[in-house]
Formats: C-alpha cells, sequence, structure tokens
C-alpha cells in the first residue's frame, strides 16, 4: 500500500468507512446511504454530498470501481486496495476497542 494513499485513509472517516464497507457487494450511492442508515439504527447518515464526493475520490485513488449502470444508477465495488485499507482500519479499530477495555494492559 502507498504511504500517500496509507495517509489520506488511515483513520477513515466514518462516513467513508461506511461508504467502503457497504461496497464489499455492487451497490450504488443511494443504496448505500440506505444500507448506513439500516446498519446503525439512522445514528449515521451520508448526505448526497459527501456520498458522491467520497465515491469519486475512493474511485480517483483506486480504492472502488465502476462496474456498471443499472437504472441510471452506476454501481460501484471495492477494489483489492481498497479491501487492503478496508481490513487495516478493522484491524486499527478492533486494536482501539482491545485497549479501551484494557485487553492489552498489564495490570
Amino acid at each position: 500500500m502507498d504511504d500517500k494513499i496509507r495517509r489520506i485513509y488511515i483513520p477513515m472517516t466514518e462516513s467513508g468507512f461506511y461508504i467502503l464497507y457497504c461496497l464489499q457487494q455492487p451497490q450504488h450511492g443511494y443504496g448505500i446511504a440506505q444500507q448506513v442508515k439500516k446498519m446503525t439504527g439512522a445514528a449515521v447518515t451520508i448526505s448526497a454530498g459527501t456520498m458522491y464526493g467520497t465515491l469519486s475520490k475512493m474511485e480517483q485513488d483506486g480504492l472502488i470501481r465502476f462496474c456498471r449502470e443499472e437504472e441510471k444508477r452506476k454501481l460501484y465495488q471495492i477494489t483489492d486496495l481498497g479491501r487492503e485499507i478496508l481490513d487495516t482500519e478493522i484491524r486499527r479499530i478492533e486494536r482501539l476497542y482491545k485497549n479501551s477495555k484494557g485487553e492489552n494492559c498489564d495490570e
């Protein structure tokens, strides 16, 4: 993974994380927004501006790719680089969680 990409995406914003997470299966922006809303019990909502700006940036940086168009909606999917970023971020979040519970502390 390129250091520049790592600096841009790690740590990820909450919106960026959910967008990338949802793109493990082909999905369009509106579908991602609905999925995130459902996953988080409406605690996280992603505005259209954030959604499409993030999708555009992630596509330019090679984290996601355009798959196809369905009913005038662009579907995107995570790339190998995106998967690497997502996995790195999940490990970081897991480490934070473990540390918050004192699982890695000497007593």
